[in-house]
């Protein structure tokens, strides 16, 4: 499974979770510590936000350690909100365009984990996406095609709202008379000012999750970035954290979660 960090806060130099930690994610790119797969080098990618609306993105099908680039570009850009991502691929092509993170207009997206057999599901999810945003569609990716759908479902205006309802129907397309599949939903979405973190699963196990905060800072990650791990802390299954401008970072249940687990 891939790993992922997300953070928002002061602005500050990517390589501050980036690369600089002793457990970082290029680190973790070679030596998962808490993945079903140790080795994630199918390529890795970085969004942040600047001076414009729209998220930067530098995506790379090298693995991370072997991209001479990316600790320059770590060192000089600096962001108050950004995300990186190593990918292991779940069986889609390894290319530019299928490397996480995804944007489309001041969104970013990533995720880790699986949607079911994508080969079954492929045409359903995608038949989710409205004709409005299905341009944005450049990947093969069940990853890409989930973060569209959900925008198409509203997401721009109500992001755990738009998320939970597709989470809802992706649960009753791998749960049927006929099919068990897995679902894991290990995820970050920003719009430059918010950023919402979500840990669901359906029929198999989350892929871990933690988060730490200092002041207005948080960071979260797939697996802790240094040997501390007591400064980390774990968020259960079935729960959002939610960064909002201004706001406290809070936990909350993810509403589809609550609904699957009453029925």
């Amino acid at each position: 499974m891939c790993r992922w960090i997300a953070y928002r806060g002061e602005t500050i130099p990517l390589e501050q979770y980036v690369t600089a930690p002793a457990h970082s994610l290029v680190v973790q790119s070679q030596r998962a510590l808490e993945s079903t797969a140790s080795t994630n080098g199918d390529g890795f990618g970085m969004g942040w936000y600047g001076e414009h609306p729209e998220p930067g993105l530098y995506r790379e099908v090298r693995p991370a350690w072997s991209d001479e680039n990316l600790r320059y570009l770590c060192r000089h850009i600096r962001s108050h909100l950004y995300f990186a991502h190593v990918r292991a691929s779940t069986g889609t092509p390894t290319m530019r365009p299928n490397c996480h993170p995804f944007a489309c207009g001041r969104w970013l997206f990533m995720h880790n984990g699986v949607i079911g057999n994508w080969a079954r599901l492929r045409r359903k999810v995608e038949a989710l996406i409205p004709d409005q945003f299905y341009g944005s569609r450049v990947g093969t990716t069940d990853s890409e095609a989930v973060f569209l759908a959900i925008l198409g479902a509203g997401g721009d205006r109500d992001p755990i709202g738009a998320t939970s309802l597709i989470l809802a129907t992706l649960t009753g397309m791998v749960t049927t008379k006929d099919y068990r599949e897995p679902l894991r939903f290990t995820a970050a979405l920003a719009n430059g000012r918010d950023l919402y973190a979500f840990r669901y699963s359906a029929n198999d196990n989350a892929n871990s999750l933690y988060y730490r905060q200092a002041g207005g800072n948080v960071v979260i990650v797939s697996e802790p970035l240094d040997a501390e791990h007591a400064n980390w802390k774990p968020v259960p299954a079935g729960q959002i954290v939610i960064a909002q401008a201004d706001k406290p970072v809070r936990l909350e249940p993810i509403p589809v979660a609550q609904r699957v687990a009453a029925e």
